[in-house]
């Protein structure tokens, strides 16, 4: 069996984009098809990466999780200093050719520890300003920009905003509930639910008009084709 650190060698940026790809096809496996075939990608490849994935991670002798993204990304395209609530940490940022708009932030502790990891807006990189629930299809903000602009959003499944997460759980809170007006202003009490803190699904909690994945194409942000 290979070792974790053969495996790692063998894993690229290109693979990585797979492994973020196969859990949000949890959410939107139209939009990860698309953006699969865009990549020249077959099913059966993205599943392959992502099991490579989950050996490296959950081996016996795997390395810590900032030794696997610095072996898988590279050296990160910046390092810079971040104070989260009363907490000193540190950002460490890779571009993804899928999303050049994006960035995968690590979140370090003092001790180099992964506090959370998951996809940010890229630094000087205008983001959406949603102010309807017109505005949130899926992958067009991230956890921070939909927390932003709905203030104030509570986090899902105990997280709390402003603090550190489990590297254990992926991409910070799974999901944020807040209240958002509809097309018409009319305020609604809705969920809105992230994979790797990328926007997947948004849903109305009153049971009425938008429902999970239901969003003209028009509205659907486009993936950004890998050249």
């Amino acid at each position: 069996m290979p070792t974790p650190k053969r495996l790692a060698g063998t894993f690229s940026v290109a693979d990585f984009q797979l492994v973020l790809l196969r859990r949000m096809a949890d959410h939107n496996p139209d939009l990860v098809d698309e953006a699969r075939h865009g990549l020249g990608v077959s099913l059966a490849q993205m599943r392959e990466a992502n099991k490579r994935w989950q050996a490296m991670v959950h081996s016996p002798h795997a390395r810590g999780a900032l030794s696997r993204y610095r072996s898988v990304l590279g050296e990160p395209e910046s390092r810079t200093a971040r104070r989260v609530g009363d907490l000193d940490c540190e950002s460490w940022q890779w571009p993804i050719p899928l999303w050049p708009d994006l960035r995968f932030e690590v979140l370090l502790a003092p001790n180099k520890s992964v506090w959370n990891d998951w996809l940010v807006r890229a630094p000087q990189t205008p983001g959406p300003e949603p102010r309807t629930l017109d505005d949130l299809a899926p992958w067009s903000c991230t956890v921070d920009e939909v927390a932003r602009a709905f203030a104030p959003a509570r986090p899902l499944e105990g997280t709390a905003p402003g603090l550190p997460h489990s590297s254990k759980s992926v991409g910070g809170p799974p999901g944020l509930a807040f209240t958002a007006p509809d097309a018409l202003g009319v305020p609604r009490e809705v969920v809105s639910e992230f994979t790797w803190g990328l926007l997947q699904r948004t849903t109305v909690r009153d049971g009425n008009g938008l429902l999970p994945g239901q969003y003209p194409d028009h509205q659907r942000y486009p993936y950004h084709r890998q050249y």
